[in-house]
């Protein structure tokens, strides 16, 4: 880790970006520090021949940097020159150059020699010195002083552009990155199809490396390992969607070896092989009659018949032991992957037995034993099913890495036990940004939200999970502010706690878009990611309920957001359109040449996204008010298919309007026709669609309707709280109870049109004291009317007061409940049949000793979470824990239900699950298990986990006893760590169907 001096200096050149001072952060002042370009000149860079690859080949990234910012390319060169400025770059033990200063005693290179990845700069005898205690460590140096002029990671990219200025100076003093956290840091480059699938062949493809036509070939690898290194990132697994990447260009190892990467396999690809090498030399087997291999037909380089160990073991092994030979031959540095899971990322068709595995793990390990010289680090990655190995008490050798992972969705599923003894090999984690499965593909844009990215991995850091990280980003472009998250809180975890998350964004926005509008560009960036993380956008054209007897009922064209409860779908497709006019006004005021950069890293996420919410808007409103009879219903489906056209212009502007045209192909991924069972099979409520991306409105699940108007005009009434419509629906219309302590937003009556003639209607209240507005008019389509009440003339109690709508000659009478209980006792009111309470706007936190309650901003859904720490604090008994309370005054006695929304959360601990205890003023503690209580099970994806990770939260009650009216005290201790309340609702009654539950109640006094 990086000493204290390191990461002082580390943070105070932090300071400087999120300030804002970005595109030359960490420079010195003009005539001051070490001239890398000043006076019309550059200094000479000089680089051993002696050196490692990596490192002479980074020498050249340093001074195209250089030019990039200044336009003066400095010289390379193997020989230091007599005279002028020079920058000696090498590694510890392989530049003779480095080496000799540090004979003389010129060189302190104490804390660095001897550790990992560590780099060092500092000015010795006017030189600029770039050193480090490895490869990787010299060439993380270097890249640092790219990022210090101005040259964002992401320059390839995402197209950012250098800030060009005339000179630069670096500051002289001794710095040093520190070395990194976690050991191996890196991703996956997967699900690559169609985006980067259909880009790379065209632009790496037959033209650019004849031969290899695929794209997946060393010139796009290339520049996956430059950004990598980059970012400080050293582990790839490569993709595998048809790929293989030893195969698609023998240039490919030699090339990781050349930057300096270490290789790996996916948690399905053992022994250094990717599956697609098989699929591609499989050759039938023959077998007798009792089924046993009499001709193999072995293709020496793939595979033979079957992906079965217990039926093709023979065939299997020589496959796995030419991966390891090949490995040796070629030389790279690597990780090796342990285990095995069936063909096509699915489980194993010989079973799950235990003894199956274990003998699995020991043939692989007996072929590195034989075919490796040295050693060579190994991990075992316990991905889906495969947990169940670990859980029923298997365990690999020691030295092997053991990674644990998330549930897809962001939630991880296992920690290490810590009443253990620690692993030599230790334990890794593989995470996810981009998912393909269920209970839906997210391959679209950036979903993460990195509240809670930090919350996750902060825990993976305090279970001493630190060996190997890597996350699934799909096709990399798309992801790149969670990715360079991820890389940088997995290098140094303590420059990052939560109250530094901000800083962390503003950073990222100054250095992609300067010092001026960083904090606008972050603050769209943080909204966006807040807004994004409630759902999914492929998820927005399903409902997934909870039925009463625990069935779960998948609705795929169905809103998720209520039409009509608290005007749920309105407000948050409002809030994604303000996003969007936020990033259009950022945009104008960027200079020309960042609006592409800006484009793709910023404002295409946001601006489809937001237009999304629109279509879903219109659409979902359509099939509403055509079920109503509205004449409106018409124009909507006309508004849903302008913004599905919106959303095909806005790929094609980025596939060709952009950048010159370099991204064509790359927004080809669907995302708006999941869950047509008629068009794509039984797999289309989680499978992607076959494509969206066609201008034709059936494209759109589930379609609109249009309706047939009778030429005569014809009253139709809807209300507040209801998708019924008069006349027709039974009974009369009941507006939401109205309280003066309401919070949600104010009731309503829509007249509408059930023909094409225009009408007049009229509206009359029957009491004063409810007030309408308009009180009628004329009717074309529809008509809204607000109800409000005068409170200062409403009676005490609860008082029904009809409202008479009249129009084309018929009328319809809605009742108005009207619910005027007195004074509050204080704390959270009741009102329209519950208490609304975000867990952050706690009346008082207590502490039990070293642990509390602690807020995590953004956390939630609609506000922060709320979560004990530390995050490795015991259980507690229920009641003795840290808690919780909230004030709150019921206006309603008897049986009441409390409903705790949470987050999504897996039994990462060694008990049953997850627990929480709830009570009222001094009741006896409920306890509740969020795992348990949803039948969440923590080694398998169930229906239940669908819902949860769809919905992302989880929602458990409690039923509690309310003896008498005025104010009470709800109480939640904390009984294991790990659990994140987001929400509290109390539901005395009324409590309507919503996504988000109801707004927050009004807190008296404000």
């Amino acid at each position: 880790m990086p000493s204290e001096v390191h990461r002082r200096a580390f943070l105070q050149l932090l300071a400087l970006a999120g300030a804002g001072s970005v595109a030359g952060a960490g420079l010195a002042a003009a005539g001051t520090g070490f001239p890398l370009v000043a006076g019309g000149a550059a200094a000479t860079l000089v680089v051993s021949p002696d050196d490692l690859p990596g490192v002479r080949r980074v020498a050249g990234d340093l001074a195209a940097d250089v030019e990039r910012v200044t336009g003066i390319r400095p010289a390379v060169t193997d020989v230091v020159p007599p005279r002028g400025p020079v920058v000696l770059i090498g590694t510890l033990g392989h530049s003779p150059l480095v080496d000799d200063l540090v004979a003389a005693g010129r060189l302190d290179v104490r804390g660095i020699a001897g550790q990992w990845e560590t780099s060092l700069s500092q000015v010795v005898d006017g030189r600029l010195v770039l050193t480090g205690s490895d490869q990787r460590g010299v060439i993380y140096g270097v890249y640092e002083v790219s990022r210090r002029i101005g040259v964002s990671p992401w320059y390839w990219w995402a197209d950012v552009p250098p800030r060009r200025q005339a000179e630069l100076h670096l500051p002289g003093e001794r710095f040093s990155l520190g070395t990194p956290h976690v050991k191996y840091r890196g991703f996956f480059v997967n699900d690559e199809n169609p985006a980067l699938g259909t880009w790379a062949p065209a632009y790496f493809g037959p033209g650019q490396a004849p031969g290899y036509p695929n794209g997946f070939n060393h010139l796009f690898y290339a520049k996956v390992f430059e950004t990598m290194l980059r970012l400080r990132a050293n582990y790839l697994w490569p993709a595998v969607w048809g790929r293989a990447f030893a195969e698609d260009d023998p240039l490919n190892h030699a090339t990781a070896k050349e930057y300096g990467i270490v290789m790996g396999t996916s948690h399905e690809a053992p022994m250094m092989r990717g599956i697609e090498e098989w699929n591609r030399h499989a050759v039938p087997a023959v077998r007798d009659a009792s089924g046993t291999i009499t001709t193999p037909g072995h293709d020496p380089y793939g595979g033979t018949g079957e992906w079965s160990f217990r039926r093709n073991g023979e065939a299997i092994k020589a496959y796995w032991t030419d991966g390891i030979r090949r490995m040796a031959r070629e030389g790279f540095e690597g990780v090796v992957t342990l285990g095995m899971r069936g063909n096509g990322d699915v489980s194993l068709p010989d079973g799950d037995g235990i003894e199956l595995m274990r003998e699995i793990l020991a043939t692989e390990r007996d072929i590195l034993g034989r075919e490796l010289s040295t050693g060579v680090p190994q991990v075992w990655t316990l991905y889906k099913e495969v947990q169940r190995y670990w859980a029923q008490g298997l365990r690999p050798p020691d030295d092997v890495i053991v990674v644990f992972t998330d549930d897809n969705w962001g939630n991880i599923r296992k920690h290490p036990d810590l009443s253990l003894p620690p692993r030599p090999g230790g334990y890794g984690l593989y995470y996810h940004f981009d998912y393909v499965g269920g209970g839906r593909n997210y391959k679209w844009v950036d979903t993460a939200l990195i509240a809670n990215t930090w919350e996750q991995l902060h825990q993976a850091i305090a279970y001493g999970n630190d060996r190997l990280w890597v996350a699934n980003v799909g096709d990399m472009k798309g992801n790149e502010l969670p990715l360079q998250f991820f890389l940088d809180y997995a290098w140094d975890p303590a420059a990052w706690p939560a109250e530094r998350l901000s800083t962390w964004e503003r950073q990222f926005a100054g250095e992609n878009f300067g010092p001026a509008l960083a904090s606008d560009v972050a603050g769209v960036l943080h909204d966006y990611g807040r807004l994004q993380s409630r759902r999914k956008p492929e998820l927005l054209n399903r409902r997934i309920t909870l039925q009463p007897d625990g069935t779960i009922v998948y609705d795929d064209q169905m809103t998720p957001f209520s039409l009509v409860n608290y005007r749920e779908l309105d407000r948050v497709t409002d809030e994604w359109q303000d996003l969007a006019a936020r990033a259009s006004k950022i945009s104008a005021r960027l200079p020309a040449a960042w609006r592409d950069a800006f484009y793709e890293l910023v404002r295409y996420e946001v601006q489809a996204s937001a237009n999304l919410y629109a279509l879903r808007r219109a659409e979902f409103t359509n099939l509403l008010y055509a079920a109503q009879g509205r004449a409106s219903a018409n124009a909507l489906a006309a508004v849903t298919e302008a913004r599905f056209a919106d959303d095909l212009a806005l790929a094609e502007k980025y596939n060709t309007g952009i950048a010159g045209g370099k991204w064509n192909g790359f927004q080809t991924q669907p995302h708006i026709d999941y869950g047509d069972v008629a068009r794509y099979g039984p797999n289309a409520p989680w499978q992607q669609p076959e494509k969206d991306n066609v201008a034709l409105p059936d494209v759109i699940f589930p379609a609109v309707r249009r309706i047939d108007l009778p030429p005569a005009a014809a009253l139709g009434v809807a209300v507040d709280g209801s998708p019924e419509a008069w006349p027709g629906a039974p009974g009369r219309p009941v507006l939401p109870e109205f309280s003066p302590y309401q919070s949600a937003p104010p009731q309503y009556v829509d007249v509408f049109n059930r023909g094409r003639a225009p009408f007049r209607c009229t509206v009359s209240a029957g009491a004063p004291w409810v007030l309408v507005e308009p009180r009628g008019g004329r009717v074309e389509e529809e008509l809204r009317m607000t109800v409000r009440i005068d409170w200062a003339r409403a009676p005490r109690g609860t008082t029904t007061v009809p409202i008479t709508v009249s129009g084309a000659g018929e009328s319809v009478v809605v009742d108005a409940v009207v619910r005027n209980p007195g004074l509050p006792a204080g704390g959270f009111v009741e009102a329209g049949g519950y208490v609304s309470m975000e867990a952050e706007h706690c009346s008082a936190n207590f502490g039990a000793g070293p642990v509390s309650w602690r807020r995590i901003p953004d956390l939630g859904r609609t506000g922060a979470g709320m979560t004990p720490f530390p995050v490795t604090a015991a259980s507690r008994a229920p009641g003795t824990g840290p808690r919780l309370e909230y004030r709150l005054t019921l206006f309603t006695t008897g049986p009441v239900t409390v409903w705790a929304y949470s987050s999504p959360r897996n039994n990462v601990l060694q008990g049953d699950g997850l627990r929480y205890a709830v009570a009222f003023d001094d009741a006896p503690p409920q306890v509740v298990n969020i795992n348990k209580a949803t039948g969440a099970d923590d080694t398998t994806m169930n229906r239940q986990w669908e819902r949860t990770t769809s919905d992302n939260v989880n929602l458990t009650a409690t039923r509690h006893e309310i003896a008498t009216p005025g104010g009470h005290v709800l109480k939640v201790w904390m009984v294991d760590p790990a659990v994140v309340v987001q929400k509290l609702v109390v539901d005395t009654g009324g409590l309507r169907p919503s996504y988000f539950g109801p707004p927050e109640s009004l807190r008296w006094p404000g």
